[in-house]
């Protein structure tokens, strides 16, 4: 007969899941060896649970298949927490098997026991504990349903007594349920948005991670309309390719050219993005709104005329009823004003742009050690990495630079911790994602203050032969805060990092490894490491001084940054 462990992981199995995430230990251990005697299942053991959470949160991002991770009795669980918060704020659907006591011990304070049902509440759309053998197939079928019906995290912790009982004698096996399909928004909403489109002087467009399969019902939206599109971060995955309307992010990481966009037009579009930063959108425009989630509608801005549907199907009911516009201008204002902004970035890319006459005088103040620009490390990259590869960003400064200065072609994909804001999320993601195919080129943009967060499972990559390349903004800084605090008017304090030689870390682990301070050789190594088929970290020792202007500089950012360089000289240089 079954076991409780073996049906699970049976289960999961057949439902198409290959691997499963976490650290071996005591409720557990009958799971893990179900998957041990389970061919089609590998057991990938990290060196820190929240680095299970995030590589399945990842893996669930990339293919809309559940992931899972697992996390023993007590702090093993604990660990999983900031990764599948992560997943939560995602909308990845990841299951989370959980350790627990022995039932008998359930409430008497034992040795590790934490009330799991209670901790994982806030994270999970399903979170129960299994009390009987009779009970599990129907609460995995629950947990998995509910996680891709919600896009979250479901939780299900078993007591370590309970893994390698039998199911009853007449038990079936556990299913889950085919996925649901979104359809257009209704009639009456969408001759209310054609009639305010129609009659709009200019549109821009807002486009998120939710249209993005809408591509080219997308691109029509945006030809007849002749309106400029910004992107979110999550939407430069699919839409930033090929695009002559795109005009790139806004928000901190973005530009001018976007925020002139949104800020020009007489209506704003925002179509599958959930852009939760309330600063940036414009005041005084008529604004519509198409999301599948009606809870999204709204709540970053006020919204005049929604649409609740899927993009795809509602857009494919929408264009036809729009009389197609022959004046560009809006468009071609916000184009140009992107094509300027984006040739004065590219100035920077050059090895030997701070020899020229610009460059040495912007140099005396932001880079006097005349080390690399962490443009040129993305930049660089962006040119030697495979049309396919798959990109994964710390939170912060790293994500800034790949913002800017990496496209993601049409077969190129991107995973951050663009909504939780984690730190230390890049490695672990890219592990996940090398994972799901070790033949694919997989690149993690890491920061040296989140790499040395997660430091341990650089070990992974080796133990599991997953060839990924890790490239570091060694700048020995918390550098988007050290941004803020200069900002804000105040010294940089608390941010500075005595880091370690991380070449001689990794190498020392097992990987390969190269130290990179020279500009000039920048491009040779950028190319040994993406060539490279193991493990790799480029540890680019890169000018922590570096600026990345917002888009809105307000006259106060200014004043405090410019108050902020002049204590910091006072007091250190």
């Amino acid at each position: 007969m079954p076991t409780v462990a073996s049906s699970i992981v049976t289960a999961l199995a057949e439902h198409g899941v290959t691997q499963v995430w976490g650290v071996v230990g005591d409720a557990l251990n009958p799971v893990t060896e179900a998957i041990r005697t389970e061919d089609r299942v590998e057991w990938v053991g990290v060196r820190h649970e929240e680095a299970a959470a995030f590589a399945v949160s990842a893996q669930a991002q990339l293919t809309g298949r559940i992931g899972v991770c697992m996390g023993t009795v007590g702090p093993g669980s604990i660990h999983l927490l900031n990764g599948l918060y992560d997943a939560k704020k995602s909308h990845a659907p990841v299951l989370a098997i959980c350790g627990q006591v022995p039932s008998e011990e359930l409430g008497s304070d034992f040795f590790q026991e934490v009330d799991n049902d209670r901790l994982f509440a806030d994270v999970a759309v399903y979170c129960r504990t299994v009390t009987s053998p009779a009970q599990l197939p129907l609460m995995l079928e629950q947990a998995v349903n509910a996680a891709y019906a919600e896009q979250g995290v479901a939780v299900l912790t078993l007591p370590g007594d309970l893994g390698d009982q039998e199911l009853p004698k007449h038990a079936r096996p556990a299913t889950f349920a085919p996925p649901g399909r979104w359809a257009s928004a209704s009639e009456d909403q969408l001759a209310t948005a054609a009639e305010v489109l129609n009659g709009a002087s200019s549109v821009t467009l807002l486009v998120g991670r939710g249209a993005r399969e809408a591509r080219d019902r997308v691109l029509t939206l945006a030809e007849t309309l002749q309106a400029p599109m910004v992107l979110t971060l999550k939407a430069k995955e699919g839409l930033e390719h090929d695009n002559r309307f795109q005009v790139g992010q806004s928000g901190l990481i973005g530009n001018p050219a976007a925020a002139g966009a949104m800020d020009d037009g007489d209506v704003l579009f925002l179509l599958g993005t959930d852009f939760p930063y309330r600063d940036w959108y414009p005041t005084g425009k008529t604004v519509i709104q198409l999301d599948a989630r009606q809870a999204h509608v709204g709540r970053r801005t006020s919204v005049a005329h929604a649409l609740v549907g899927d993009v795809g199907e509602t857009l494919r009911a929408l264009v036809p009823r729009l009389t197609a516009r022959t004046d560009s201008a809006h468009l071609d204002k916000a184009v140009a004003a992107y094509d300027d902004w984006h040739a004065r970035q590219e100035s920077l890319l050059d090895p030997h742009h701070d020899s020229t006459l610009i460059g040495k005088v912007r140099a005396v103040f932001d880079n006097p050690d005349d080390r690399i620009r962490p443009e040129a490390v993305a930049a660089t990259v962006d040119r030697h990495a495979a049309p396919d590869a798959v990109f994964t960003t710390d939170t912060g400064m790293s994500t800034v630079w790949l913002s800017r200065f990496v496209t993601m072609s049409d077969r190129r994909q991107l995973v951050g911790s663009y909504n939780l804001g984690s730190m230390a999320n890049a490695l672990p993601q890219a592990l996940g994602a090398q994972a799901l195919d070790r033949s694919r080129q997989v690149i993690s943009f890491s920061g040296d203050g989140g790499l040395m967060m997660l430091l341990g499972d650089l070990r992974t990559a080796v133990t599991y032969r997953l060839p990924l390349t890790v490239v570091v903004f060694d700048n020995g800084r918390l550098g988007m805060v050290k941004l803020e605090q200069e900002q804000g008017g105040l010294p940089e304090f608390g941010t500075e990092l005595d880091n370690p030689d991380l070449c001689a870390v990794a190498l020392a682990m097992g990987l390969q490894a190269r130290r990179v301070t020279d500009p000039a050789s920048l491009d040779e190594a950028v190319a040994w490491a993406l060539g490279t088929d193991a493990p790799t970290l480029l540890d680019v020792v890169t000018n922590p001084d570096e600026v990345s202007v917002p888009p809105k500089p307000t006259l106060a950012q200014g004043w405090g940054f410019a108050i902020a360089k002049s204590k910091e000289a006072l007091e250190s240089r």
